[in-house]
C-alpha cells in the first residue's frame, strides 16, 4: 500500500515537473518569435536602404546575446552555470535548462530594444560587441538585485518599507533598462543626415507600414507568453495576468488612435506602450487599473516621441527611449500605484519601493551603457562614414539590398 502511494506520487511529481517545463518552453518560444516582431517593426519604419541591416541586427545579436548570456549573464544574475555534465542538466526533464532559455529571450531583448533607437546610421560590429557586455554584464546585474535578491537591494526595501520591488514581467528591468540603454547609445551616435534642413527638423516617413503593423502584431501575440509565462510554473499560471495585458493593450491603442491624430506609426506602437507599462504590475492590479496605465503610456508615447523628432537632436528612429524607456518606468510606478488595494488592486506593493527601484533601474542602465558605448565610441567608433550612411547600411555593410529591382 505504502508503496504504491510513493509510486503514485512519484508518478505525480514527474507530471507536474514535465508540465512547468512545457509550460514554459511554450513561454521561451513564443517571447523568441517576439524578437522576429522587434526585427519587421523596425524593417517597416527606417528607409528601404536599411532594411536589410535591421534583419541582421536582430538576429545576429540574438547569437551574440546568447553565448554573453550563457557564459557570463545567467552566472551575473542567478549564480549558476552549464559547466555539468548533460545527466546532471537533464534532471528534472531539463526545467533549469528551459529557464534558461526563457529568461535569455528576456535578456536578448535588451539589444533588440536598442536596435530599433540606432538604425540607418550604426556600424555593425561595435554594435554587437556592446550587445555582448549589455547583455553579459549590464541587464543581468539589475535582473539580479531584482529578480534573484543579489546585493541585499530586496531585502532592504522589505525591512524598510514593508515590500520588495515588484516587477512581475520586467516593466523596469527588462524594458526601461533597455530603453535608456538605448537613449545613451543614441546620443552618442547623433542625428541622421538630412534630418535637419535648413535649422527645420525633417522626418522621414516610414518605408512599410505593412511591415510595420506586422510587427506590431507579432509582438503583441507573443507578449501574452512574455507576461502570463513569466508566472515560470503552471499552478502559478493567472487570467488576471492576461487579462491586465489585455486590456492595457487597448488602453493604448485607443490612446494612440486619439493622441496621435490616425497616424498608423503611433496607433500600431499604441498597444505596445500598453504591454511594456503593465508588465510590472500585470499580476495585481484591477483590470481597470491596467486599463488606465495603458491609456497614459500610449499618450505619453506620443507626446514625448514627437517632441524629440521635431524639437531635439535625439534622433531615436523608433522612439525606442519613450516606447520602453519611460513607458516602463511608468509601469514600474504604476505598479505602485495601481497595485493598491484601495485602488481594486491586490495589494502588498509599496509606492515608495517602486519609484526607488524604478530609479535604481535607470540609473544602473545609464551609468553601465555610457562606460561600454563611451568605450566604444573612443576606441573604434559607433558611427558609419558620411558615405556609407548616404549609400544606406544594406549595401555599406550587407552588400545587398532589400529588393532586387532588376526582376
Amino acid at each position: 500500500m505504502i508503496q504504491s502511494v510513493n509510486q503514485v506520487q512519484s508518478a505525480v511529481e514527474a507530471l507536474a515537473q514535465s508540465s512547468d517545463t512545457l509550460f514554459l518552453l511554450l513561454g521561451a518560444i513564443m517571447v523568441f518569435f517576439m524578437h522576429a516582431g522587434f526585427a519587421f517593426l523596425e524593417v517597416g519604419t527606417v528607409r528601404q536602404k536599411n532594411q536589410v541591416n535591421a534583419l541582421v541586427k536582430i538576429i545576429a545579436d540574438f547569437g551574440i546575446s546568447t553565448i554573453a548570456y550563457l557564459l557570463i549573464g545567467y552566472w551575473v544574475a542567478y549564480g549558476a552555470n552549464f559547466f555539468a555534465s548533460a545527466q546532471t542538466l537533464a534532471q528534472h526533464n531539463g526545467y533549469e535548462l528551459v529557464k534558461f532559455f526563457f529568461l535569455l529571450t528576456f535578456a536578448a531583448a535588451i539589444p533588440a530594444i536598442v536596435s530599433g533607437g540606432i538604425a540607418e546610421r550604426a556600424r555593425f560590429y561595435p554594435i554587437l560587441i556592446a550587445t555582448f557586455f549589455t547583455v553579459g554584464l549590464i541587464y543581468p546585474f539589475f535582473e539580479g538585485i531584482i529578480w534573484n535578491g543579489n546585493f541585499g537591494l530586496q531585502s532592504w526595501f522589505e525591512h524598510t518599507f514593508g515590500a520588495t520591488f515588484h516587477d512581475f514581467a520586467g516593466s523596469v528591468v527588462v524594458h526601461s533598462v533597455g530603453g535608456w540603454i538605448a537613449f545613451v547609445a543614441v546620443s552618442f551616435l547623433g542625428i541622421r543626415k538630412g534630418r535637419i534642413r535648413a535649422g527645420k527638423h525633417t522626418n522621414f516617413a516610414p518605408s512599410n507600414i505593412p511591415f510595420l503593423a506586422l510587427g506590431a502584431w507579432v509582438l503583441c501575440v507573443g507578449w501574452f507568453g512574455f507576461n502570463v509565462m513569466s508566472a515560470q510554473t503552471i499552478n502559478g499560471i493567472s487570467g488576471l495576468v492576461a487579462m491586465n495585458s489585455l486590456l492595457a493593450m487597448v488602453g493604448g491603442i485607443i490612446a494612440t488612435l486619439v493622441a496621435g491624430k490616425n497616424d498608423p506609426g503611433f496607433i500600431h506602437n499604441g498597444p505596445l506602450a500598453g504591454l511594456v507599462a503593465v508588465c510590472a504590475g500585470s499580476d495585481l492590479m484591477h483590470p481597470f487599473g491596467a486599463f488606465v496605465t495603458g491609456i497614459i503610456a500610449g499618450v505619453l508615447f506620443v507626446w514625448v516621441f514627437t517632441f524629440l523628432q521635431n524639437k531635439t537632436k535625439l534622433d531615436d528612429v523608433l522612439g525606442v527611449w519613450p516606447l520602453h524607456g519611460l513607458c516602463g518606468a511608468w509601469g514600474g510606478i504604476a505598479c505602485g500605484i495601481f497595485g493598491q488595494s484601495s485602488l481594486g488592486g491586490i495589494g502588498g506593493v509599496s509606492f515608495t519601493v517602486q519609484l526607488i527601484g524604478t530609479v535604481a533601474g535607470i540609473a544602473v542602465a545609464v551609468i553601465g551603457s555610457f562606460v561600454v558605448y563611451g568605450s566604444l565610441h573612443k576606441l573604434t567608433g559607433l558611427r558609419l562614414s558620411e558615405e556609407d550612411e548616404y549609400k544606406g547600411a544594406d549595401l555599406a555593410i550587407h552588400k545587398i539590398s532589400a529588393t532586387n529591382d532588376e526582376n
